[in-house]
């Protein structure tokens, strides 16, 4: 039987992809690597949600435990706006040398569930991955499951974020809200 790794972003998103590959007769091992998740609560809750969520599904999980705070901030940085393709890139890169160093035959990703990804970015910085760890990428559009893993995690209780993981996305999150803070303060000048 082939081996494939699933990099794991949080369990909602694991719901459908894990269901998709089994449809398939492949039977995925997760990966838990996300350095870009913050802040720690943020981290722990979906980490911990994930460890919980793979045993009930009969999941193998392996959880690389490196809060990347400052690793993340460094390589995003120079380019906020443009940081979801280093954010990809760091993921992913990860994703692609664990599965060539542990014998997997191929590796994919949950990040490929969601509707608000840069699909194509995505998939050419897997690609890229895969030819230089000299493992093959296992593309997924699994955005159809999107909606019905979504529901299943809530019917589960699964913790469910609001937001892709990183403190910038948290502020995009709020920006309306800044920008009406901020005009009420300055009419208040």
């Amino acid at each position: 039987m082939k081996k494939t790794l699933l990099h794991c972003c949080c369990a909602p998103c694991s719901v459908s992809c894990i269901q998709t590959l089994r449809a398939e007769g492949i039977e995925p091992v997760g990966l838990w690597y996300n350095p870009n998740i913050h802040p720690y609560q943020e981290y722990r809750a979906r980490r911990d949600t994930l460890m919980a969520y793979a045993p009930s599904v009969n999941m193998e999980l392996i959880v690389l435990e490196e809060y990347g705070l400052r690793d993340f901030v460094r390589a995003v940085s120079e380019d906020i706006d443009h940081r979801c393709g280093k954010c990809y890139e760091m993921r992913l890169d990860r994703v692609a040398r664990y599965a060539a160093e542990h014998g997997f035959d191929s590796f994919t990703s949950t990040l490929f569930v969601s509707p608000y990804q840069n699909h194509e970015l995505m998939r050419a910085v897997a690609e890229q991955a895969a030819a230089k760890y000299g493992v093959q990428f296992l593309y997924r559009d699994f955005r159809p499951g999107f909606r019905a893993g979504q529901q299943e995690a809530r019917e589960c209780e699964l913790y469910m974020q609001k937001y892709c993981g990183c403190v910038f996305s948290e502020e995009d999150r709020y920006q309306k809200q800044i920008q009406k803070d901020l005009q009420r303060a300055e009419k208040h000048i």
